[in-house]
């Protein structure tokens, strides 16, 4: 199913690159410390702070239409036979007054197994240095939940966010984060609890499109996700090309 969708998308795009003429495609590569995703750790196979993944992608913006599409990828081990997470999204960005408007939908892939395969729906507004953004799952199942019982396990599971990013100095950027999980009722009927996560840090721009950042970033409810959810301090080395 995976390989299909993925067959799919690479179609739709080189169909849609001719007549794309005034496209902007940007990429980029990145060397992380941990990979963390909503405060938790992508690689439990180790207890370490230091879980090195490598990660890259590109991006489509279609001229000044505002249109846009994406991928994002990096190395991952929490799933069984997987060892990526492969991210496909596209979306719509526009001003409404002051404010700027980001509405679109994410497809968290993993190829070696697709139990873990979410899809989300997502809109964003960005004021000043501050972005609230929300994310809602359509999908049947979120992040393999549905593997521990039979059925559905995870749809209208939502994830809001609030980010903060200034420049303070010549090329410093700060940058905070807090975020909350509310699961769907199928997955708190497990006894699994909502939780929160953050993010502090900032990052230093090189120029050249080279840029390197750092945060502590973490979760609470330990007590049931345990290390995943561990406060560490994650250092990133970015290339935009």
């Amino acid at each position: 199913m995976i390989h299909a969708s993925i067959k799919t998308l690479s179609a739709a795009l080189v169909c849609a690159l001719p007549l794309l003429a005034s496209a902007q495609l940007t990429g980029n590569v990145s060397l992380t410390t941990n990979y963390k995703f909503r405060g938790q750790d992508q690689d439990t196979s180790r207890t370490k702070a230091i879980k090195p993944a490598l990660q890259g992608g590109f991006d489509y913006a279609f001229g000044e239409s505002g249109w846009y599409v994406g991928n994002w990828n990096s190395s991952v081990d929490w799933l069984s036979g997987n060892s990526l997470e492969a991210d496909f999204y596209g979306g719509y960005k526009f001003k409404a007054g002051d404010v700027d408007m980001d509405l679109g939908a994410l497809t968290y892939a993993y190829p070696g197994n697709s139990v873990g395969n979410t899809t989300e729906l997502y809109g964003a507004a960005t004021f000043g240095p501050v972005t609230a953004k929300y994310s809602h799952t359509v999908s049947k199942d979120y992040f393999g939940w549905a593997s521990t019982k039979p059925g559905q396990r995870g749809r209208n599971t939502g994830y809001l966010s609030f980010a903060f990013s200034q420049e303070v100095a010549p090329s410093v950027t700060l940058k905070a984060a807090v975020n909350f999980t509310r699961f769907a009722s199928d997955i708190k009927n497990l006894g699994v609890p909502n939780y929160m996560d953050y993010s502090v840090g900032g990052a230093y721009d090189f120029g050249g499109g080279l840029s390197l950042g750092g945060a502590v970033v973490g979760a609470n409810k330990k007590a049931y996700f345990g290390d995943a959810n561990k406060a560490r301090v994650v250092v990133t080395l970015t290339k935009t090309l």
